[in-house]
């Protein structure tokens, strides 16, 4: 079974200002608001979503200790080619259906008094460069199927250092077949990669039960439906 994630349901963004977001993220870009409340199992901390579509958001998380300022070419990029730190976020790009809608799109934002750079066309896509809030460098793109036969160069390829067998397996991942009753849980002294907690809590998290980890959080929403 070819199984891998189907697509992004939420990247999650550091704010200082969650109503400045919510605002650029609604009126400028159109998205709709679905969610705001305490972010569960975080104190003193906000979270929200808003929709691009019914299975993928932008989510936002304020936390009182978020640092205030970021540092171009280290916590930020500043644009879409720009050096920053490895593992954050380089730039943002969403997307719309047809190049109309890209157009129709950057329209919108300009009318908003957001500068707007663009449309340019990389073959693979076609896009529009902007500015977000606490310098938030986004694009809007459109374009879906990219041929690997066209786009994978040989040159870079070498130069990264992958080889003819590496690049097979990165176009065609090997299938996972989930075996009865689940995988073990790997060590918190493994490899890894792993999330940061003080040492004690995490490996008392990796230690829980799928049950245990389910009924970990508030799940119910914060306003009760009417009636």
């Amino acid at each position: 079974m070819a199984l891998h994630p189907n697509g992004v349901h939420h990247l999650a963004i550091a704010t200082r200002d969650m109503k400045a977001q919510l605002e650029f993220f609604t009126d400028v870009l159109g998205g709709e608001l679905k969610a705001m409340y305490w972010m569960h199992g975080v104190a003193n901390t906000f979270h929200a979503f808003v929709e691009l579509n019914p299975s993928c958001y932008i989510a936002f998380q304020q936390h009182p200790d978020n640092p205030a300022e970021g540092t171009v070419g280290v916590t930020h990029a500043g644009n879409a080619g720009g050096q920053v730190t490895a593992g954050t976020m380089q730039h943002l790009a969403l997307s719309v259906d047809t190049l109309d809608d890209l157009l129709a799109l950057r329209d919108r934002i300009r009318s908003r008094g957001v500068p707007v750079m663009g449309p340019m066309n990389h073959g693979m896509c076609q896009s529009v460069y902007f500015a977000g809030p606490e310098g938030l460098a986004l694009e809007v793109a459109c374009g879906s199927a990219i041929d690997e036969r066209a786009w994978i160069d040989p040159e870079v390829q070498a130069l990264l250092g992958i080889d003819a067998d590496e690049l097979q397996h990165m176009l065609y991942p090997a299938s996972f077949e989930r075996p009865e009753g689940g995988v073990p849980q790997p060590s918190a002294d493994g490899p890894g990669p792993h999330l940061v907690y003080p040492a004690a809590i995490y490996r008392l998290l990796l230690e829980r039960t799928d049950e245990q980890m389910w009924n970990a959080v508030e799940s119910e929403p914060p306003v009760k439906a009417a009636g």
